[in-house]
């Protein structure tokens, strides 16, 4: 599964995302995901202009909060898991109905 943003892109696993984008706090799961290899290197392929410009863009942070590279790390891949998940989650409305009961 892909997360898309305007300069770069993050892969991870379906159950990768979900780890880390559940109700509560998923600090513990991002942090272990960043350090996972494979996402690890792609986040060393970002550069920190990349990163802050992406994440600026969300008006949650400003330029104080986004002079940290590892804080940007741990929210850019708890941005990409949440947008993984949801793109890939299915509404119970469009789910087929067979005898009834959804599956």
């Amino acid at each position: 599964m892909i997360a898309q943003f305007n300069n770069f892109s993050i892969k991870m696993t379906m159950k990768q995302a979900m780890s880390a984008s559940h109700p509560g706090n998923c600090l513990a799961e991002v942090r272990i995901l960043t350090e996972t290899p494979a996402i690890k290197r792609q986040l060393k392929k970002i550069s920190d202009a990349d990163l802050i410009l992406e994440l600026s863009e969300y008006g949650a942070w400003d330029r104080y909060d986004l002079k940290n590279r590892t804080d940007n790390e741990e929210r850019i891949v708890w941005i990409a898991a949440c947008d993984i998940t949801e793109e890939n989650r299915q509404p119970a409305h469009t789910k087929e109905v067979k005898d009834g009961n959804y599956f």
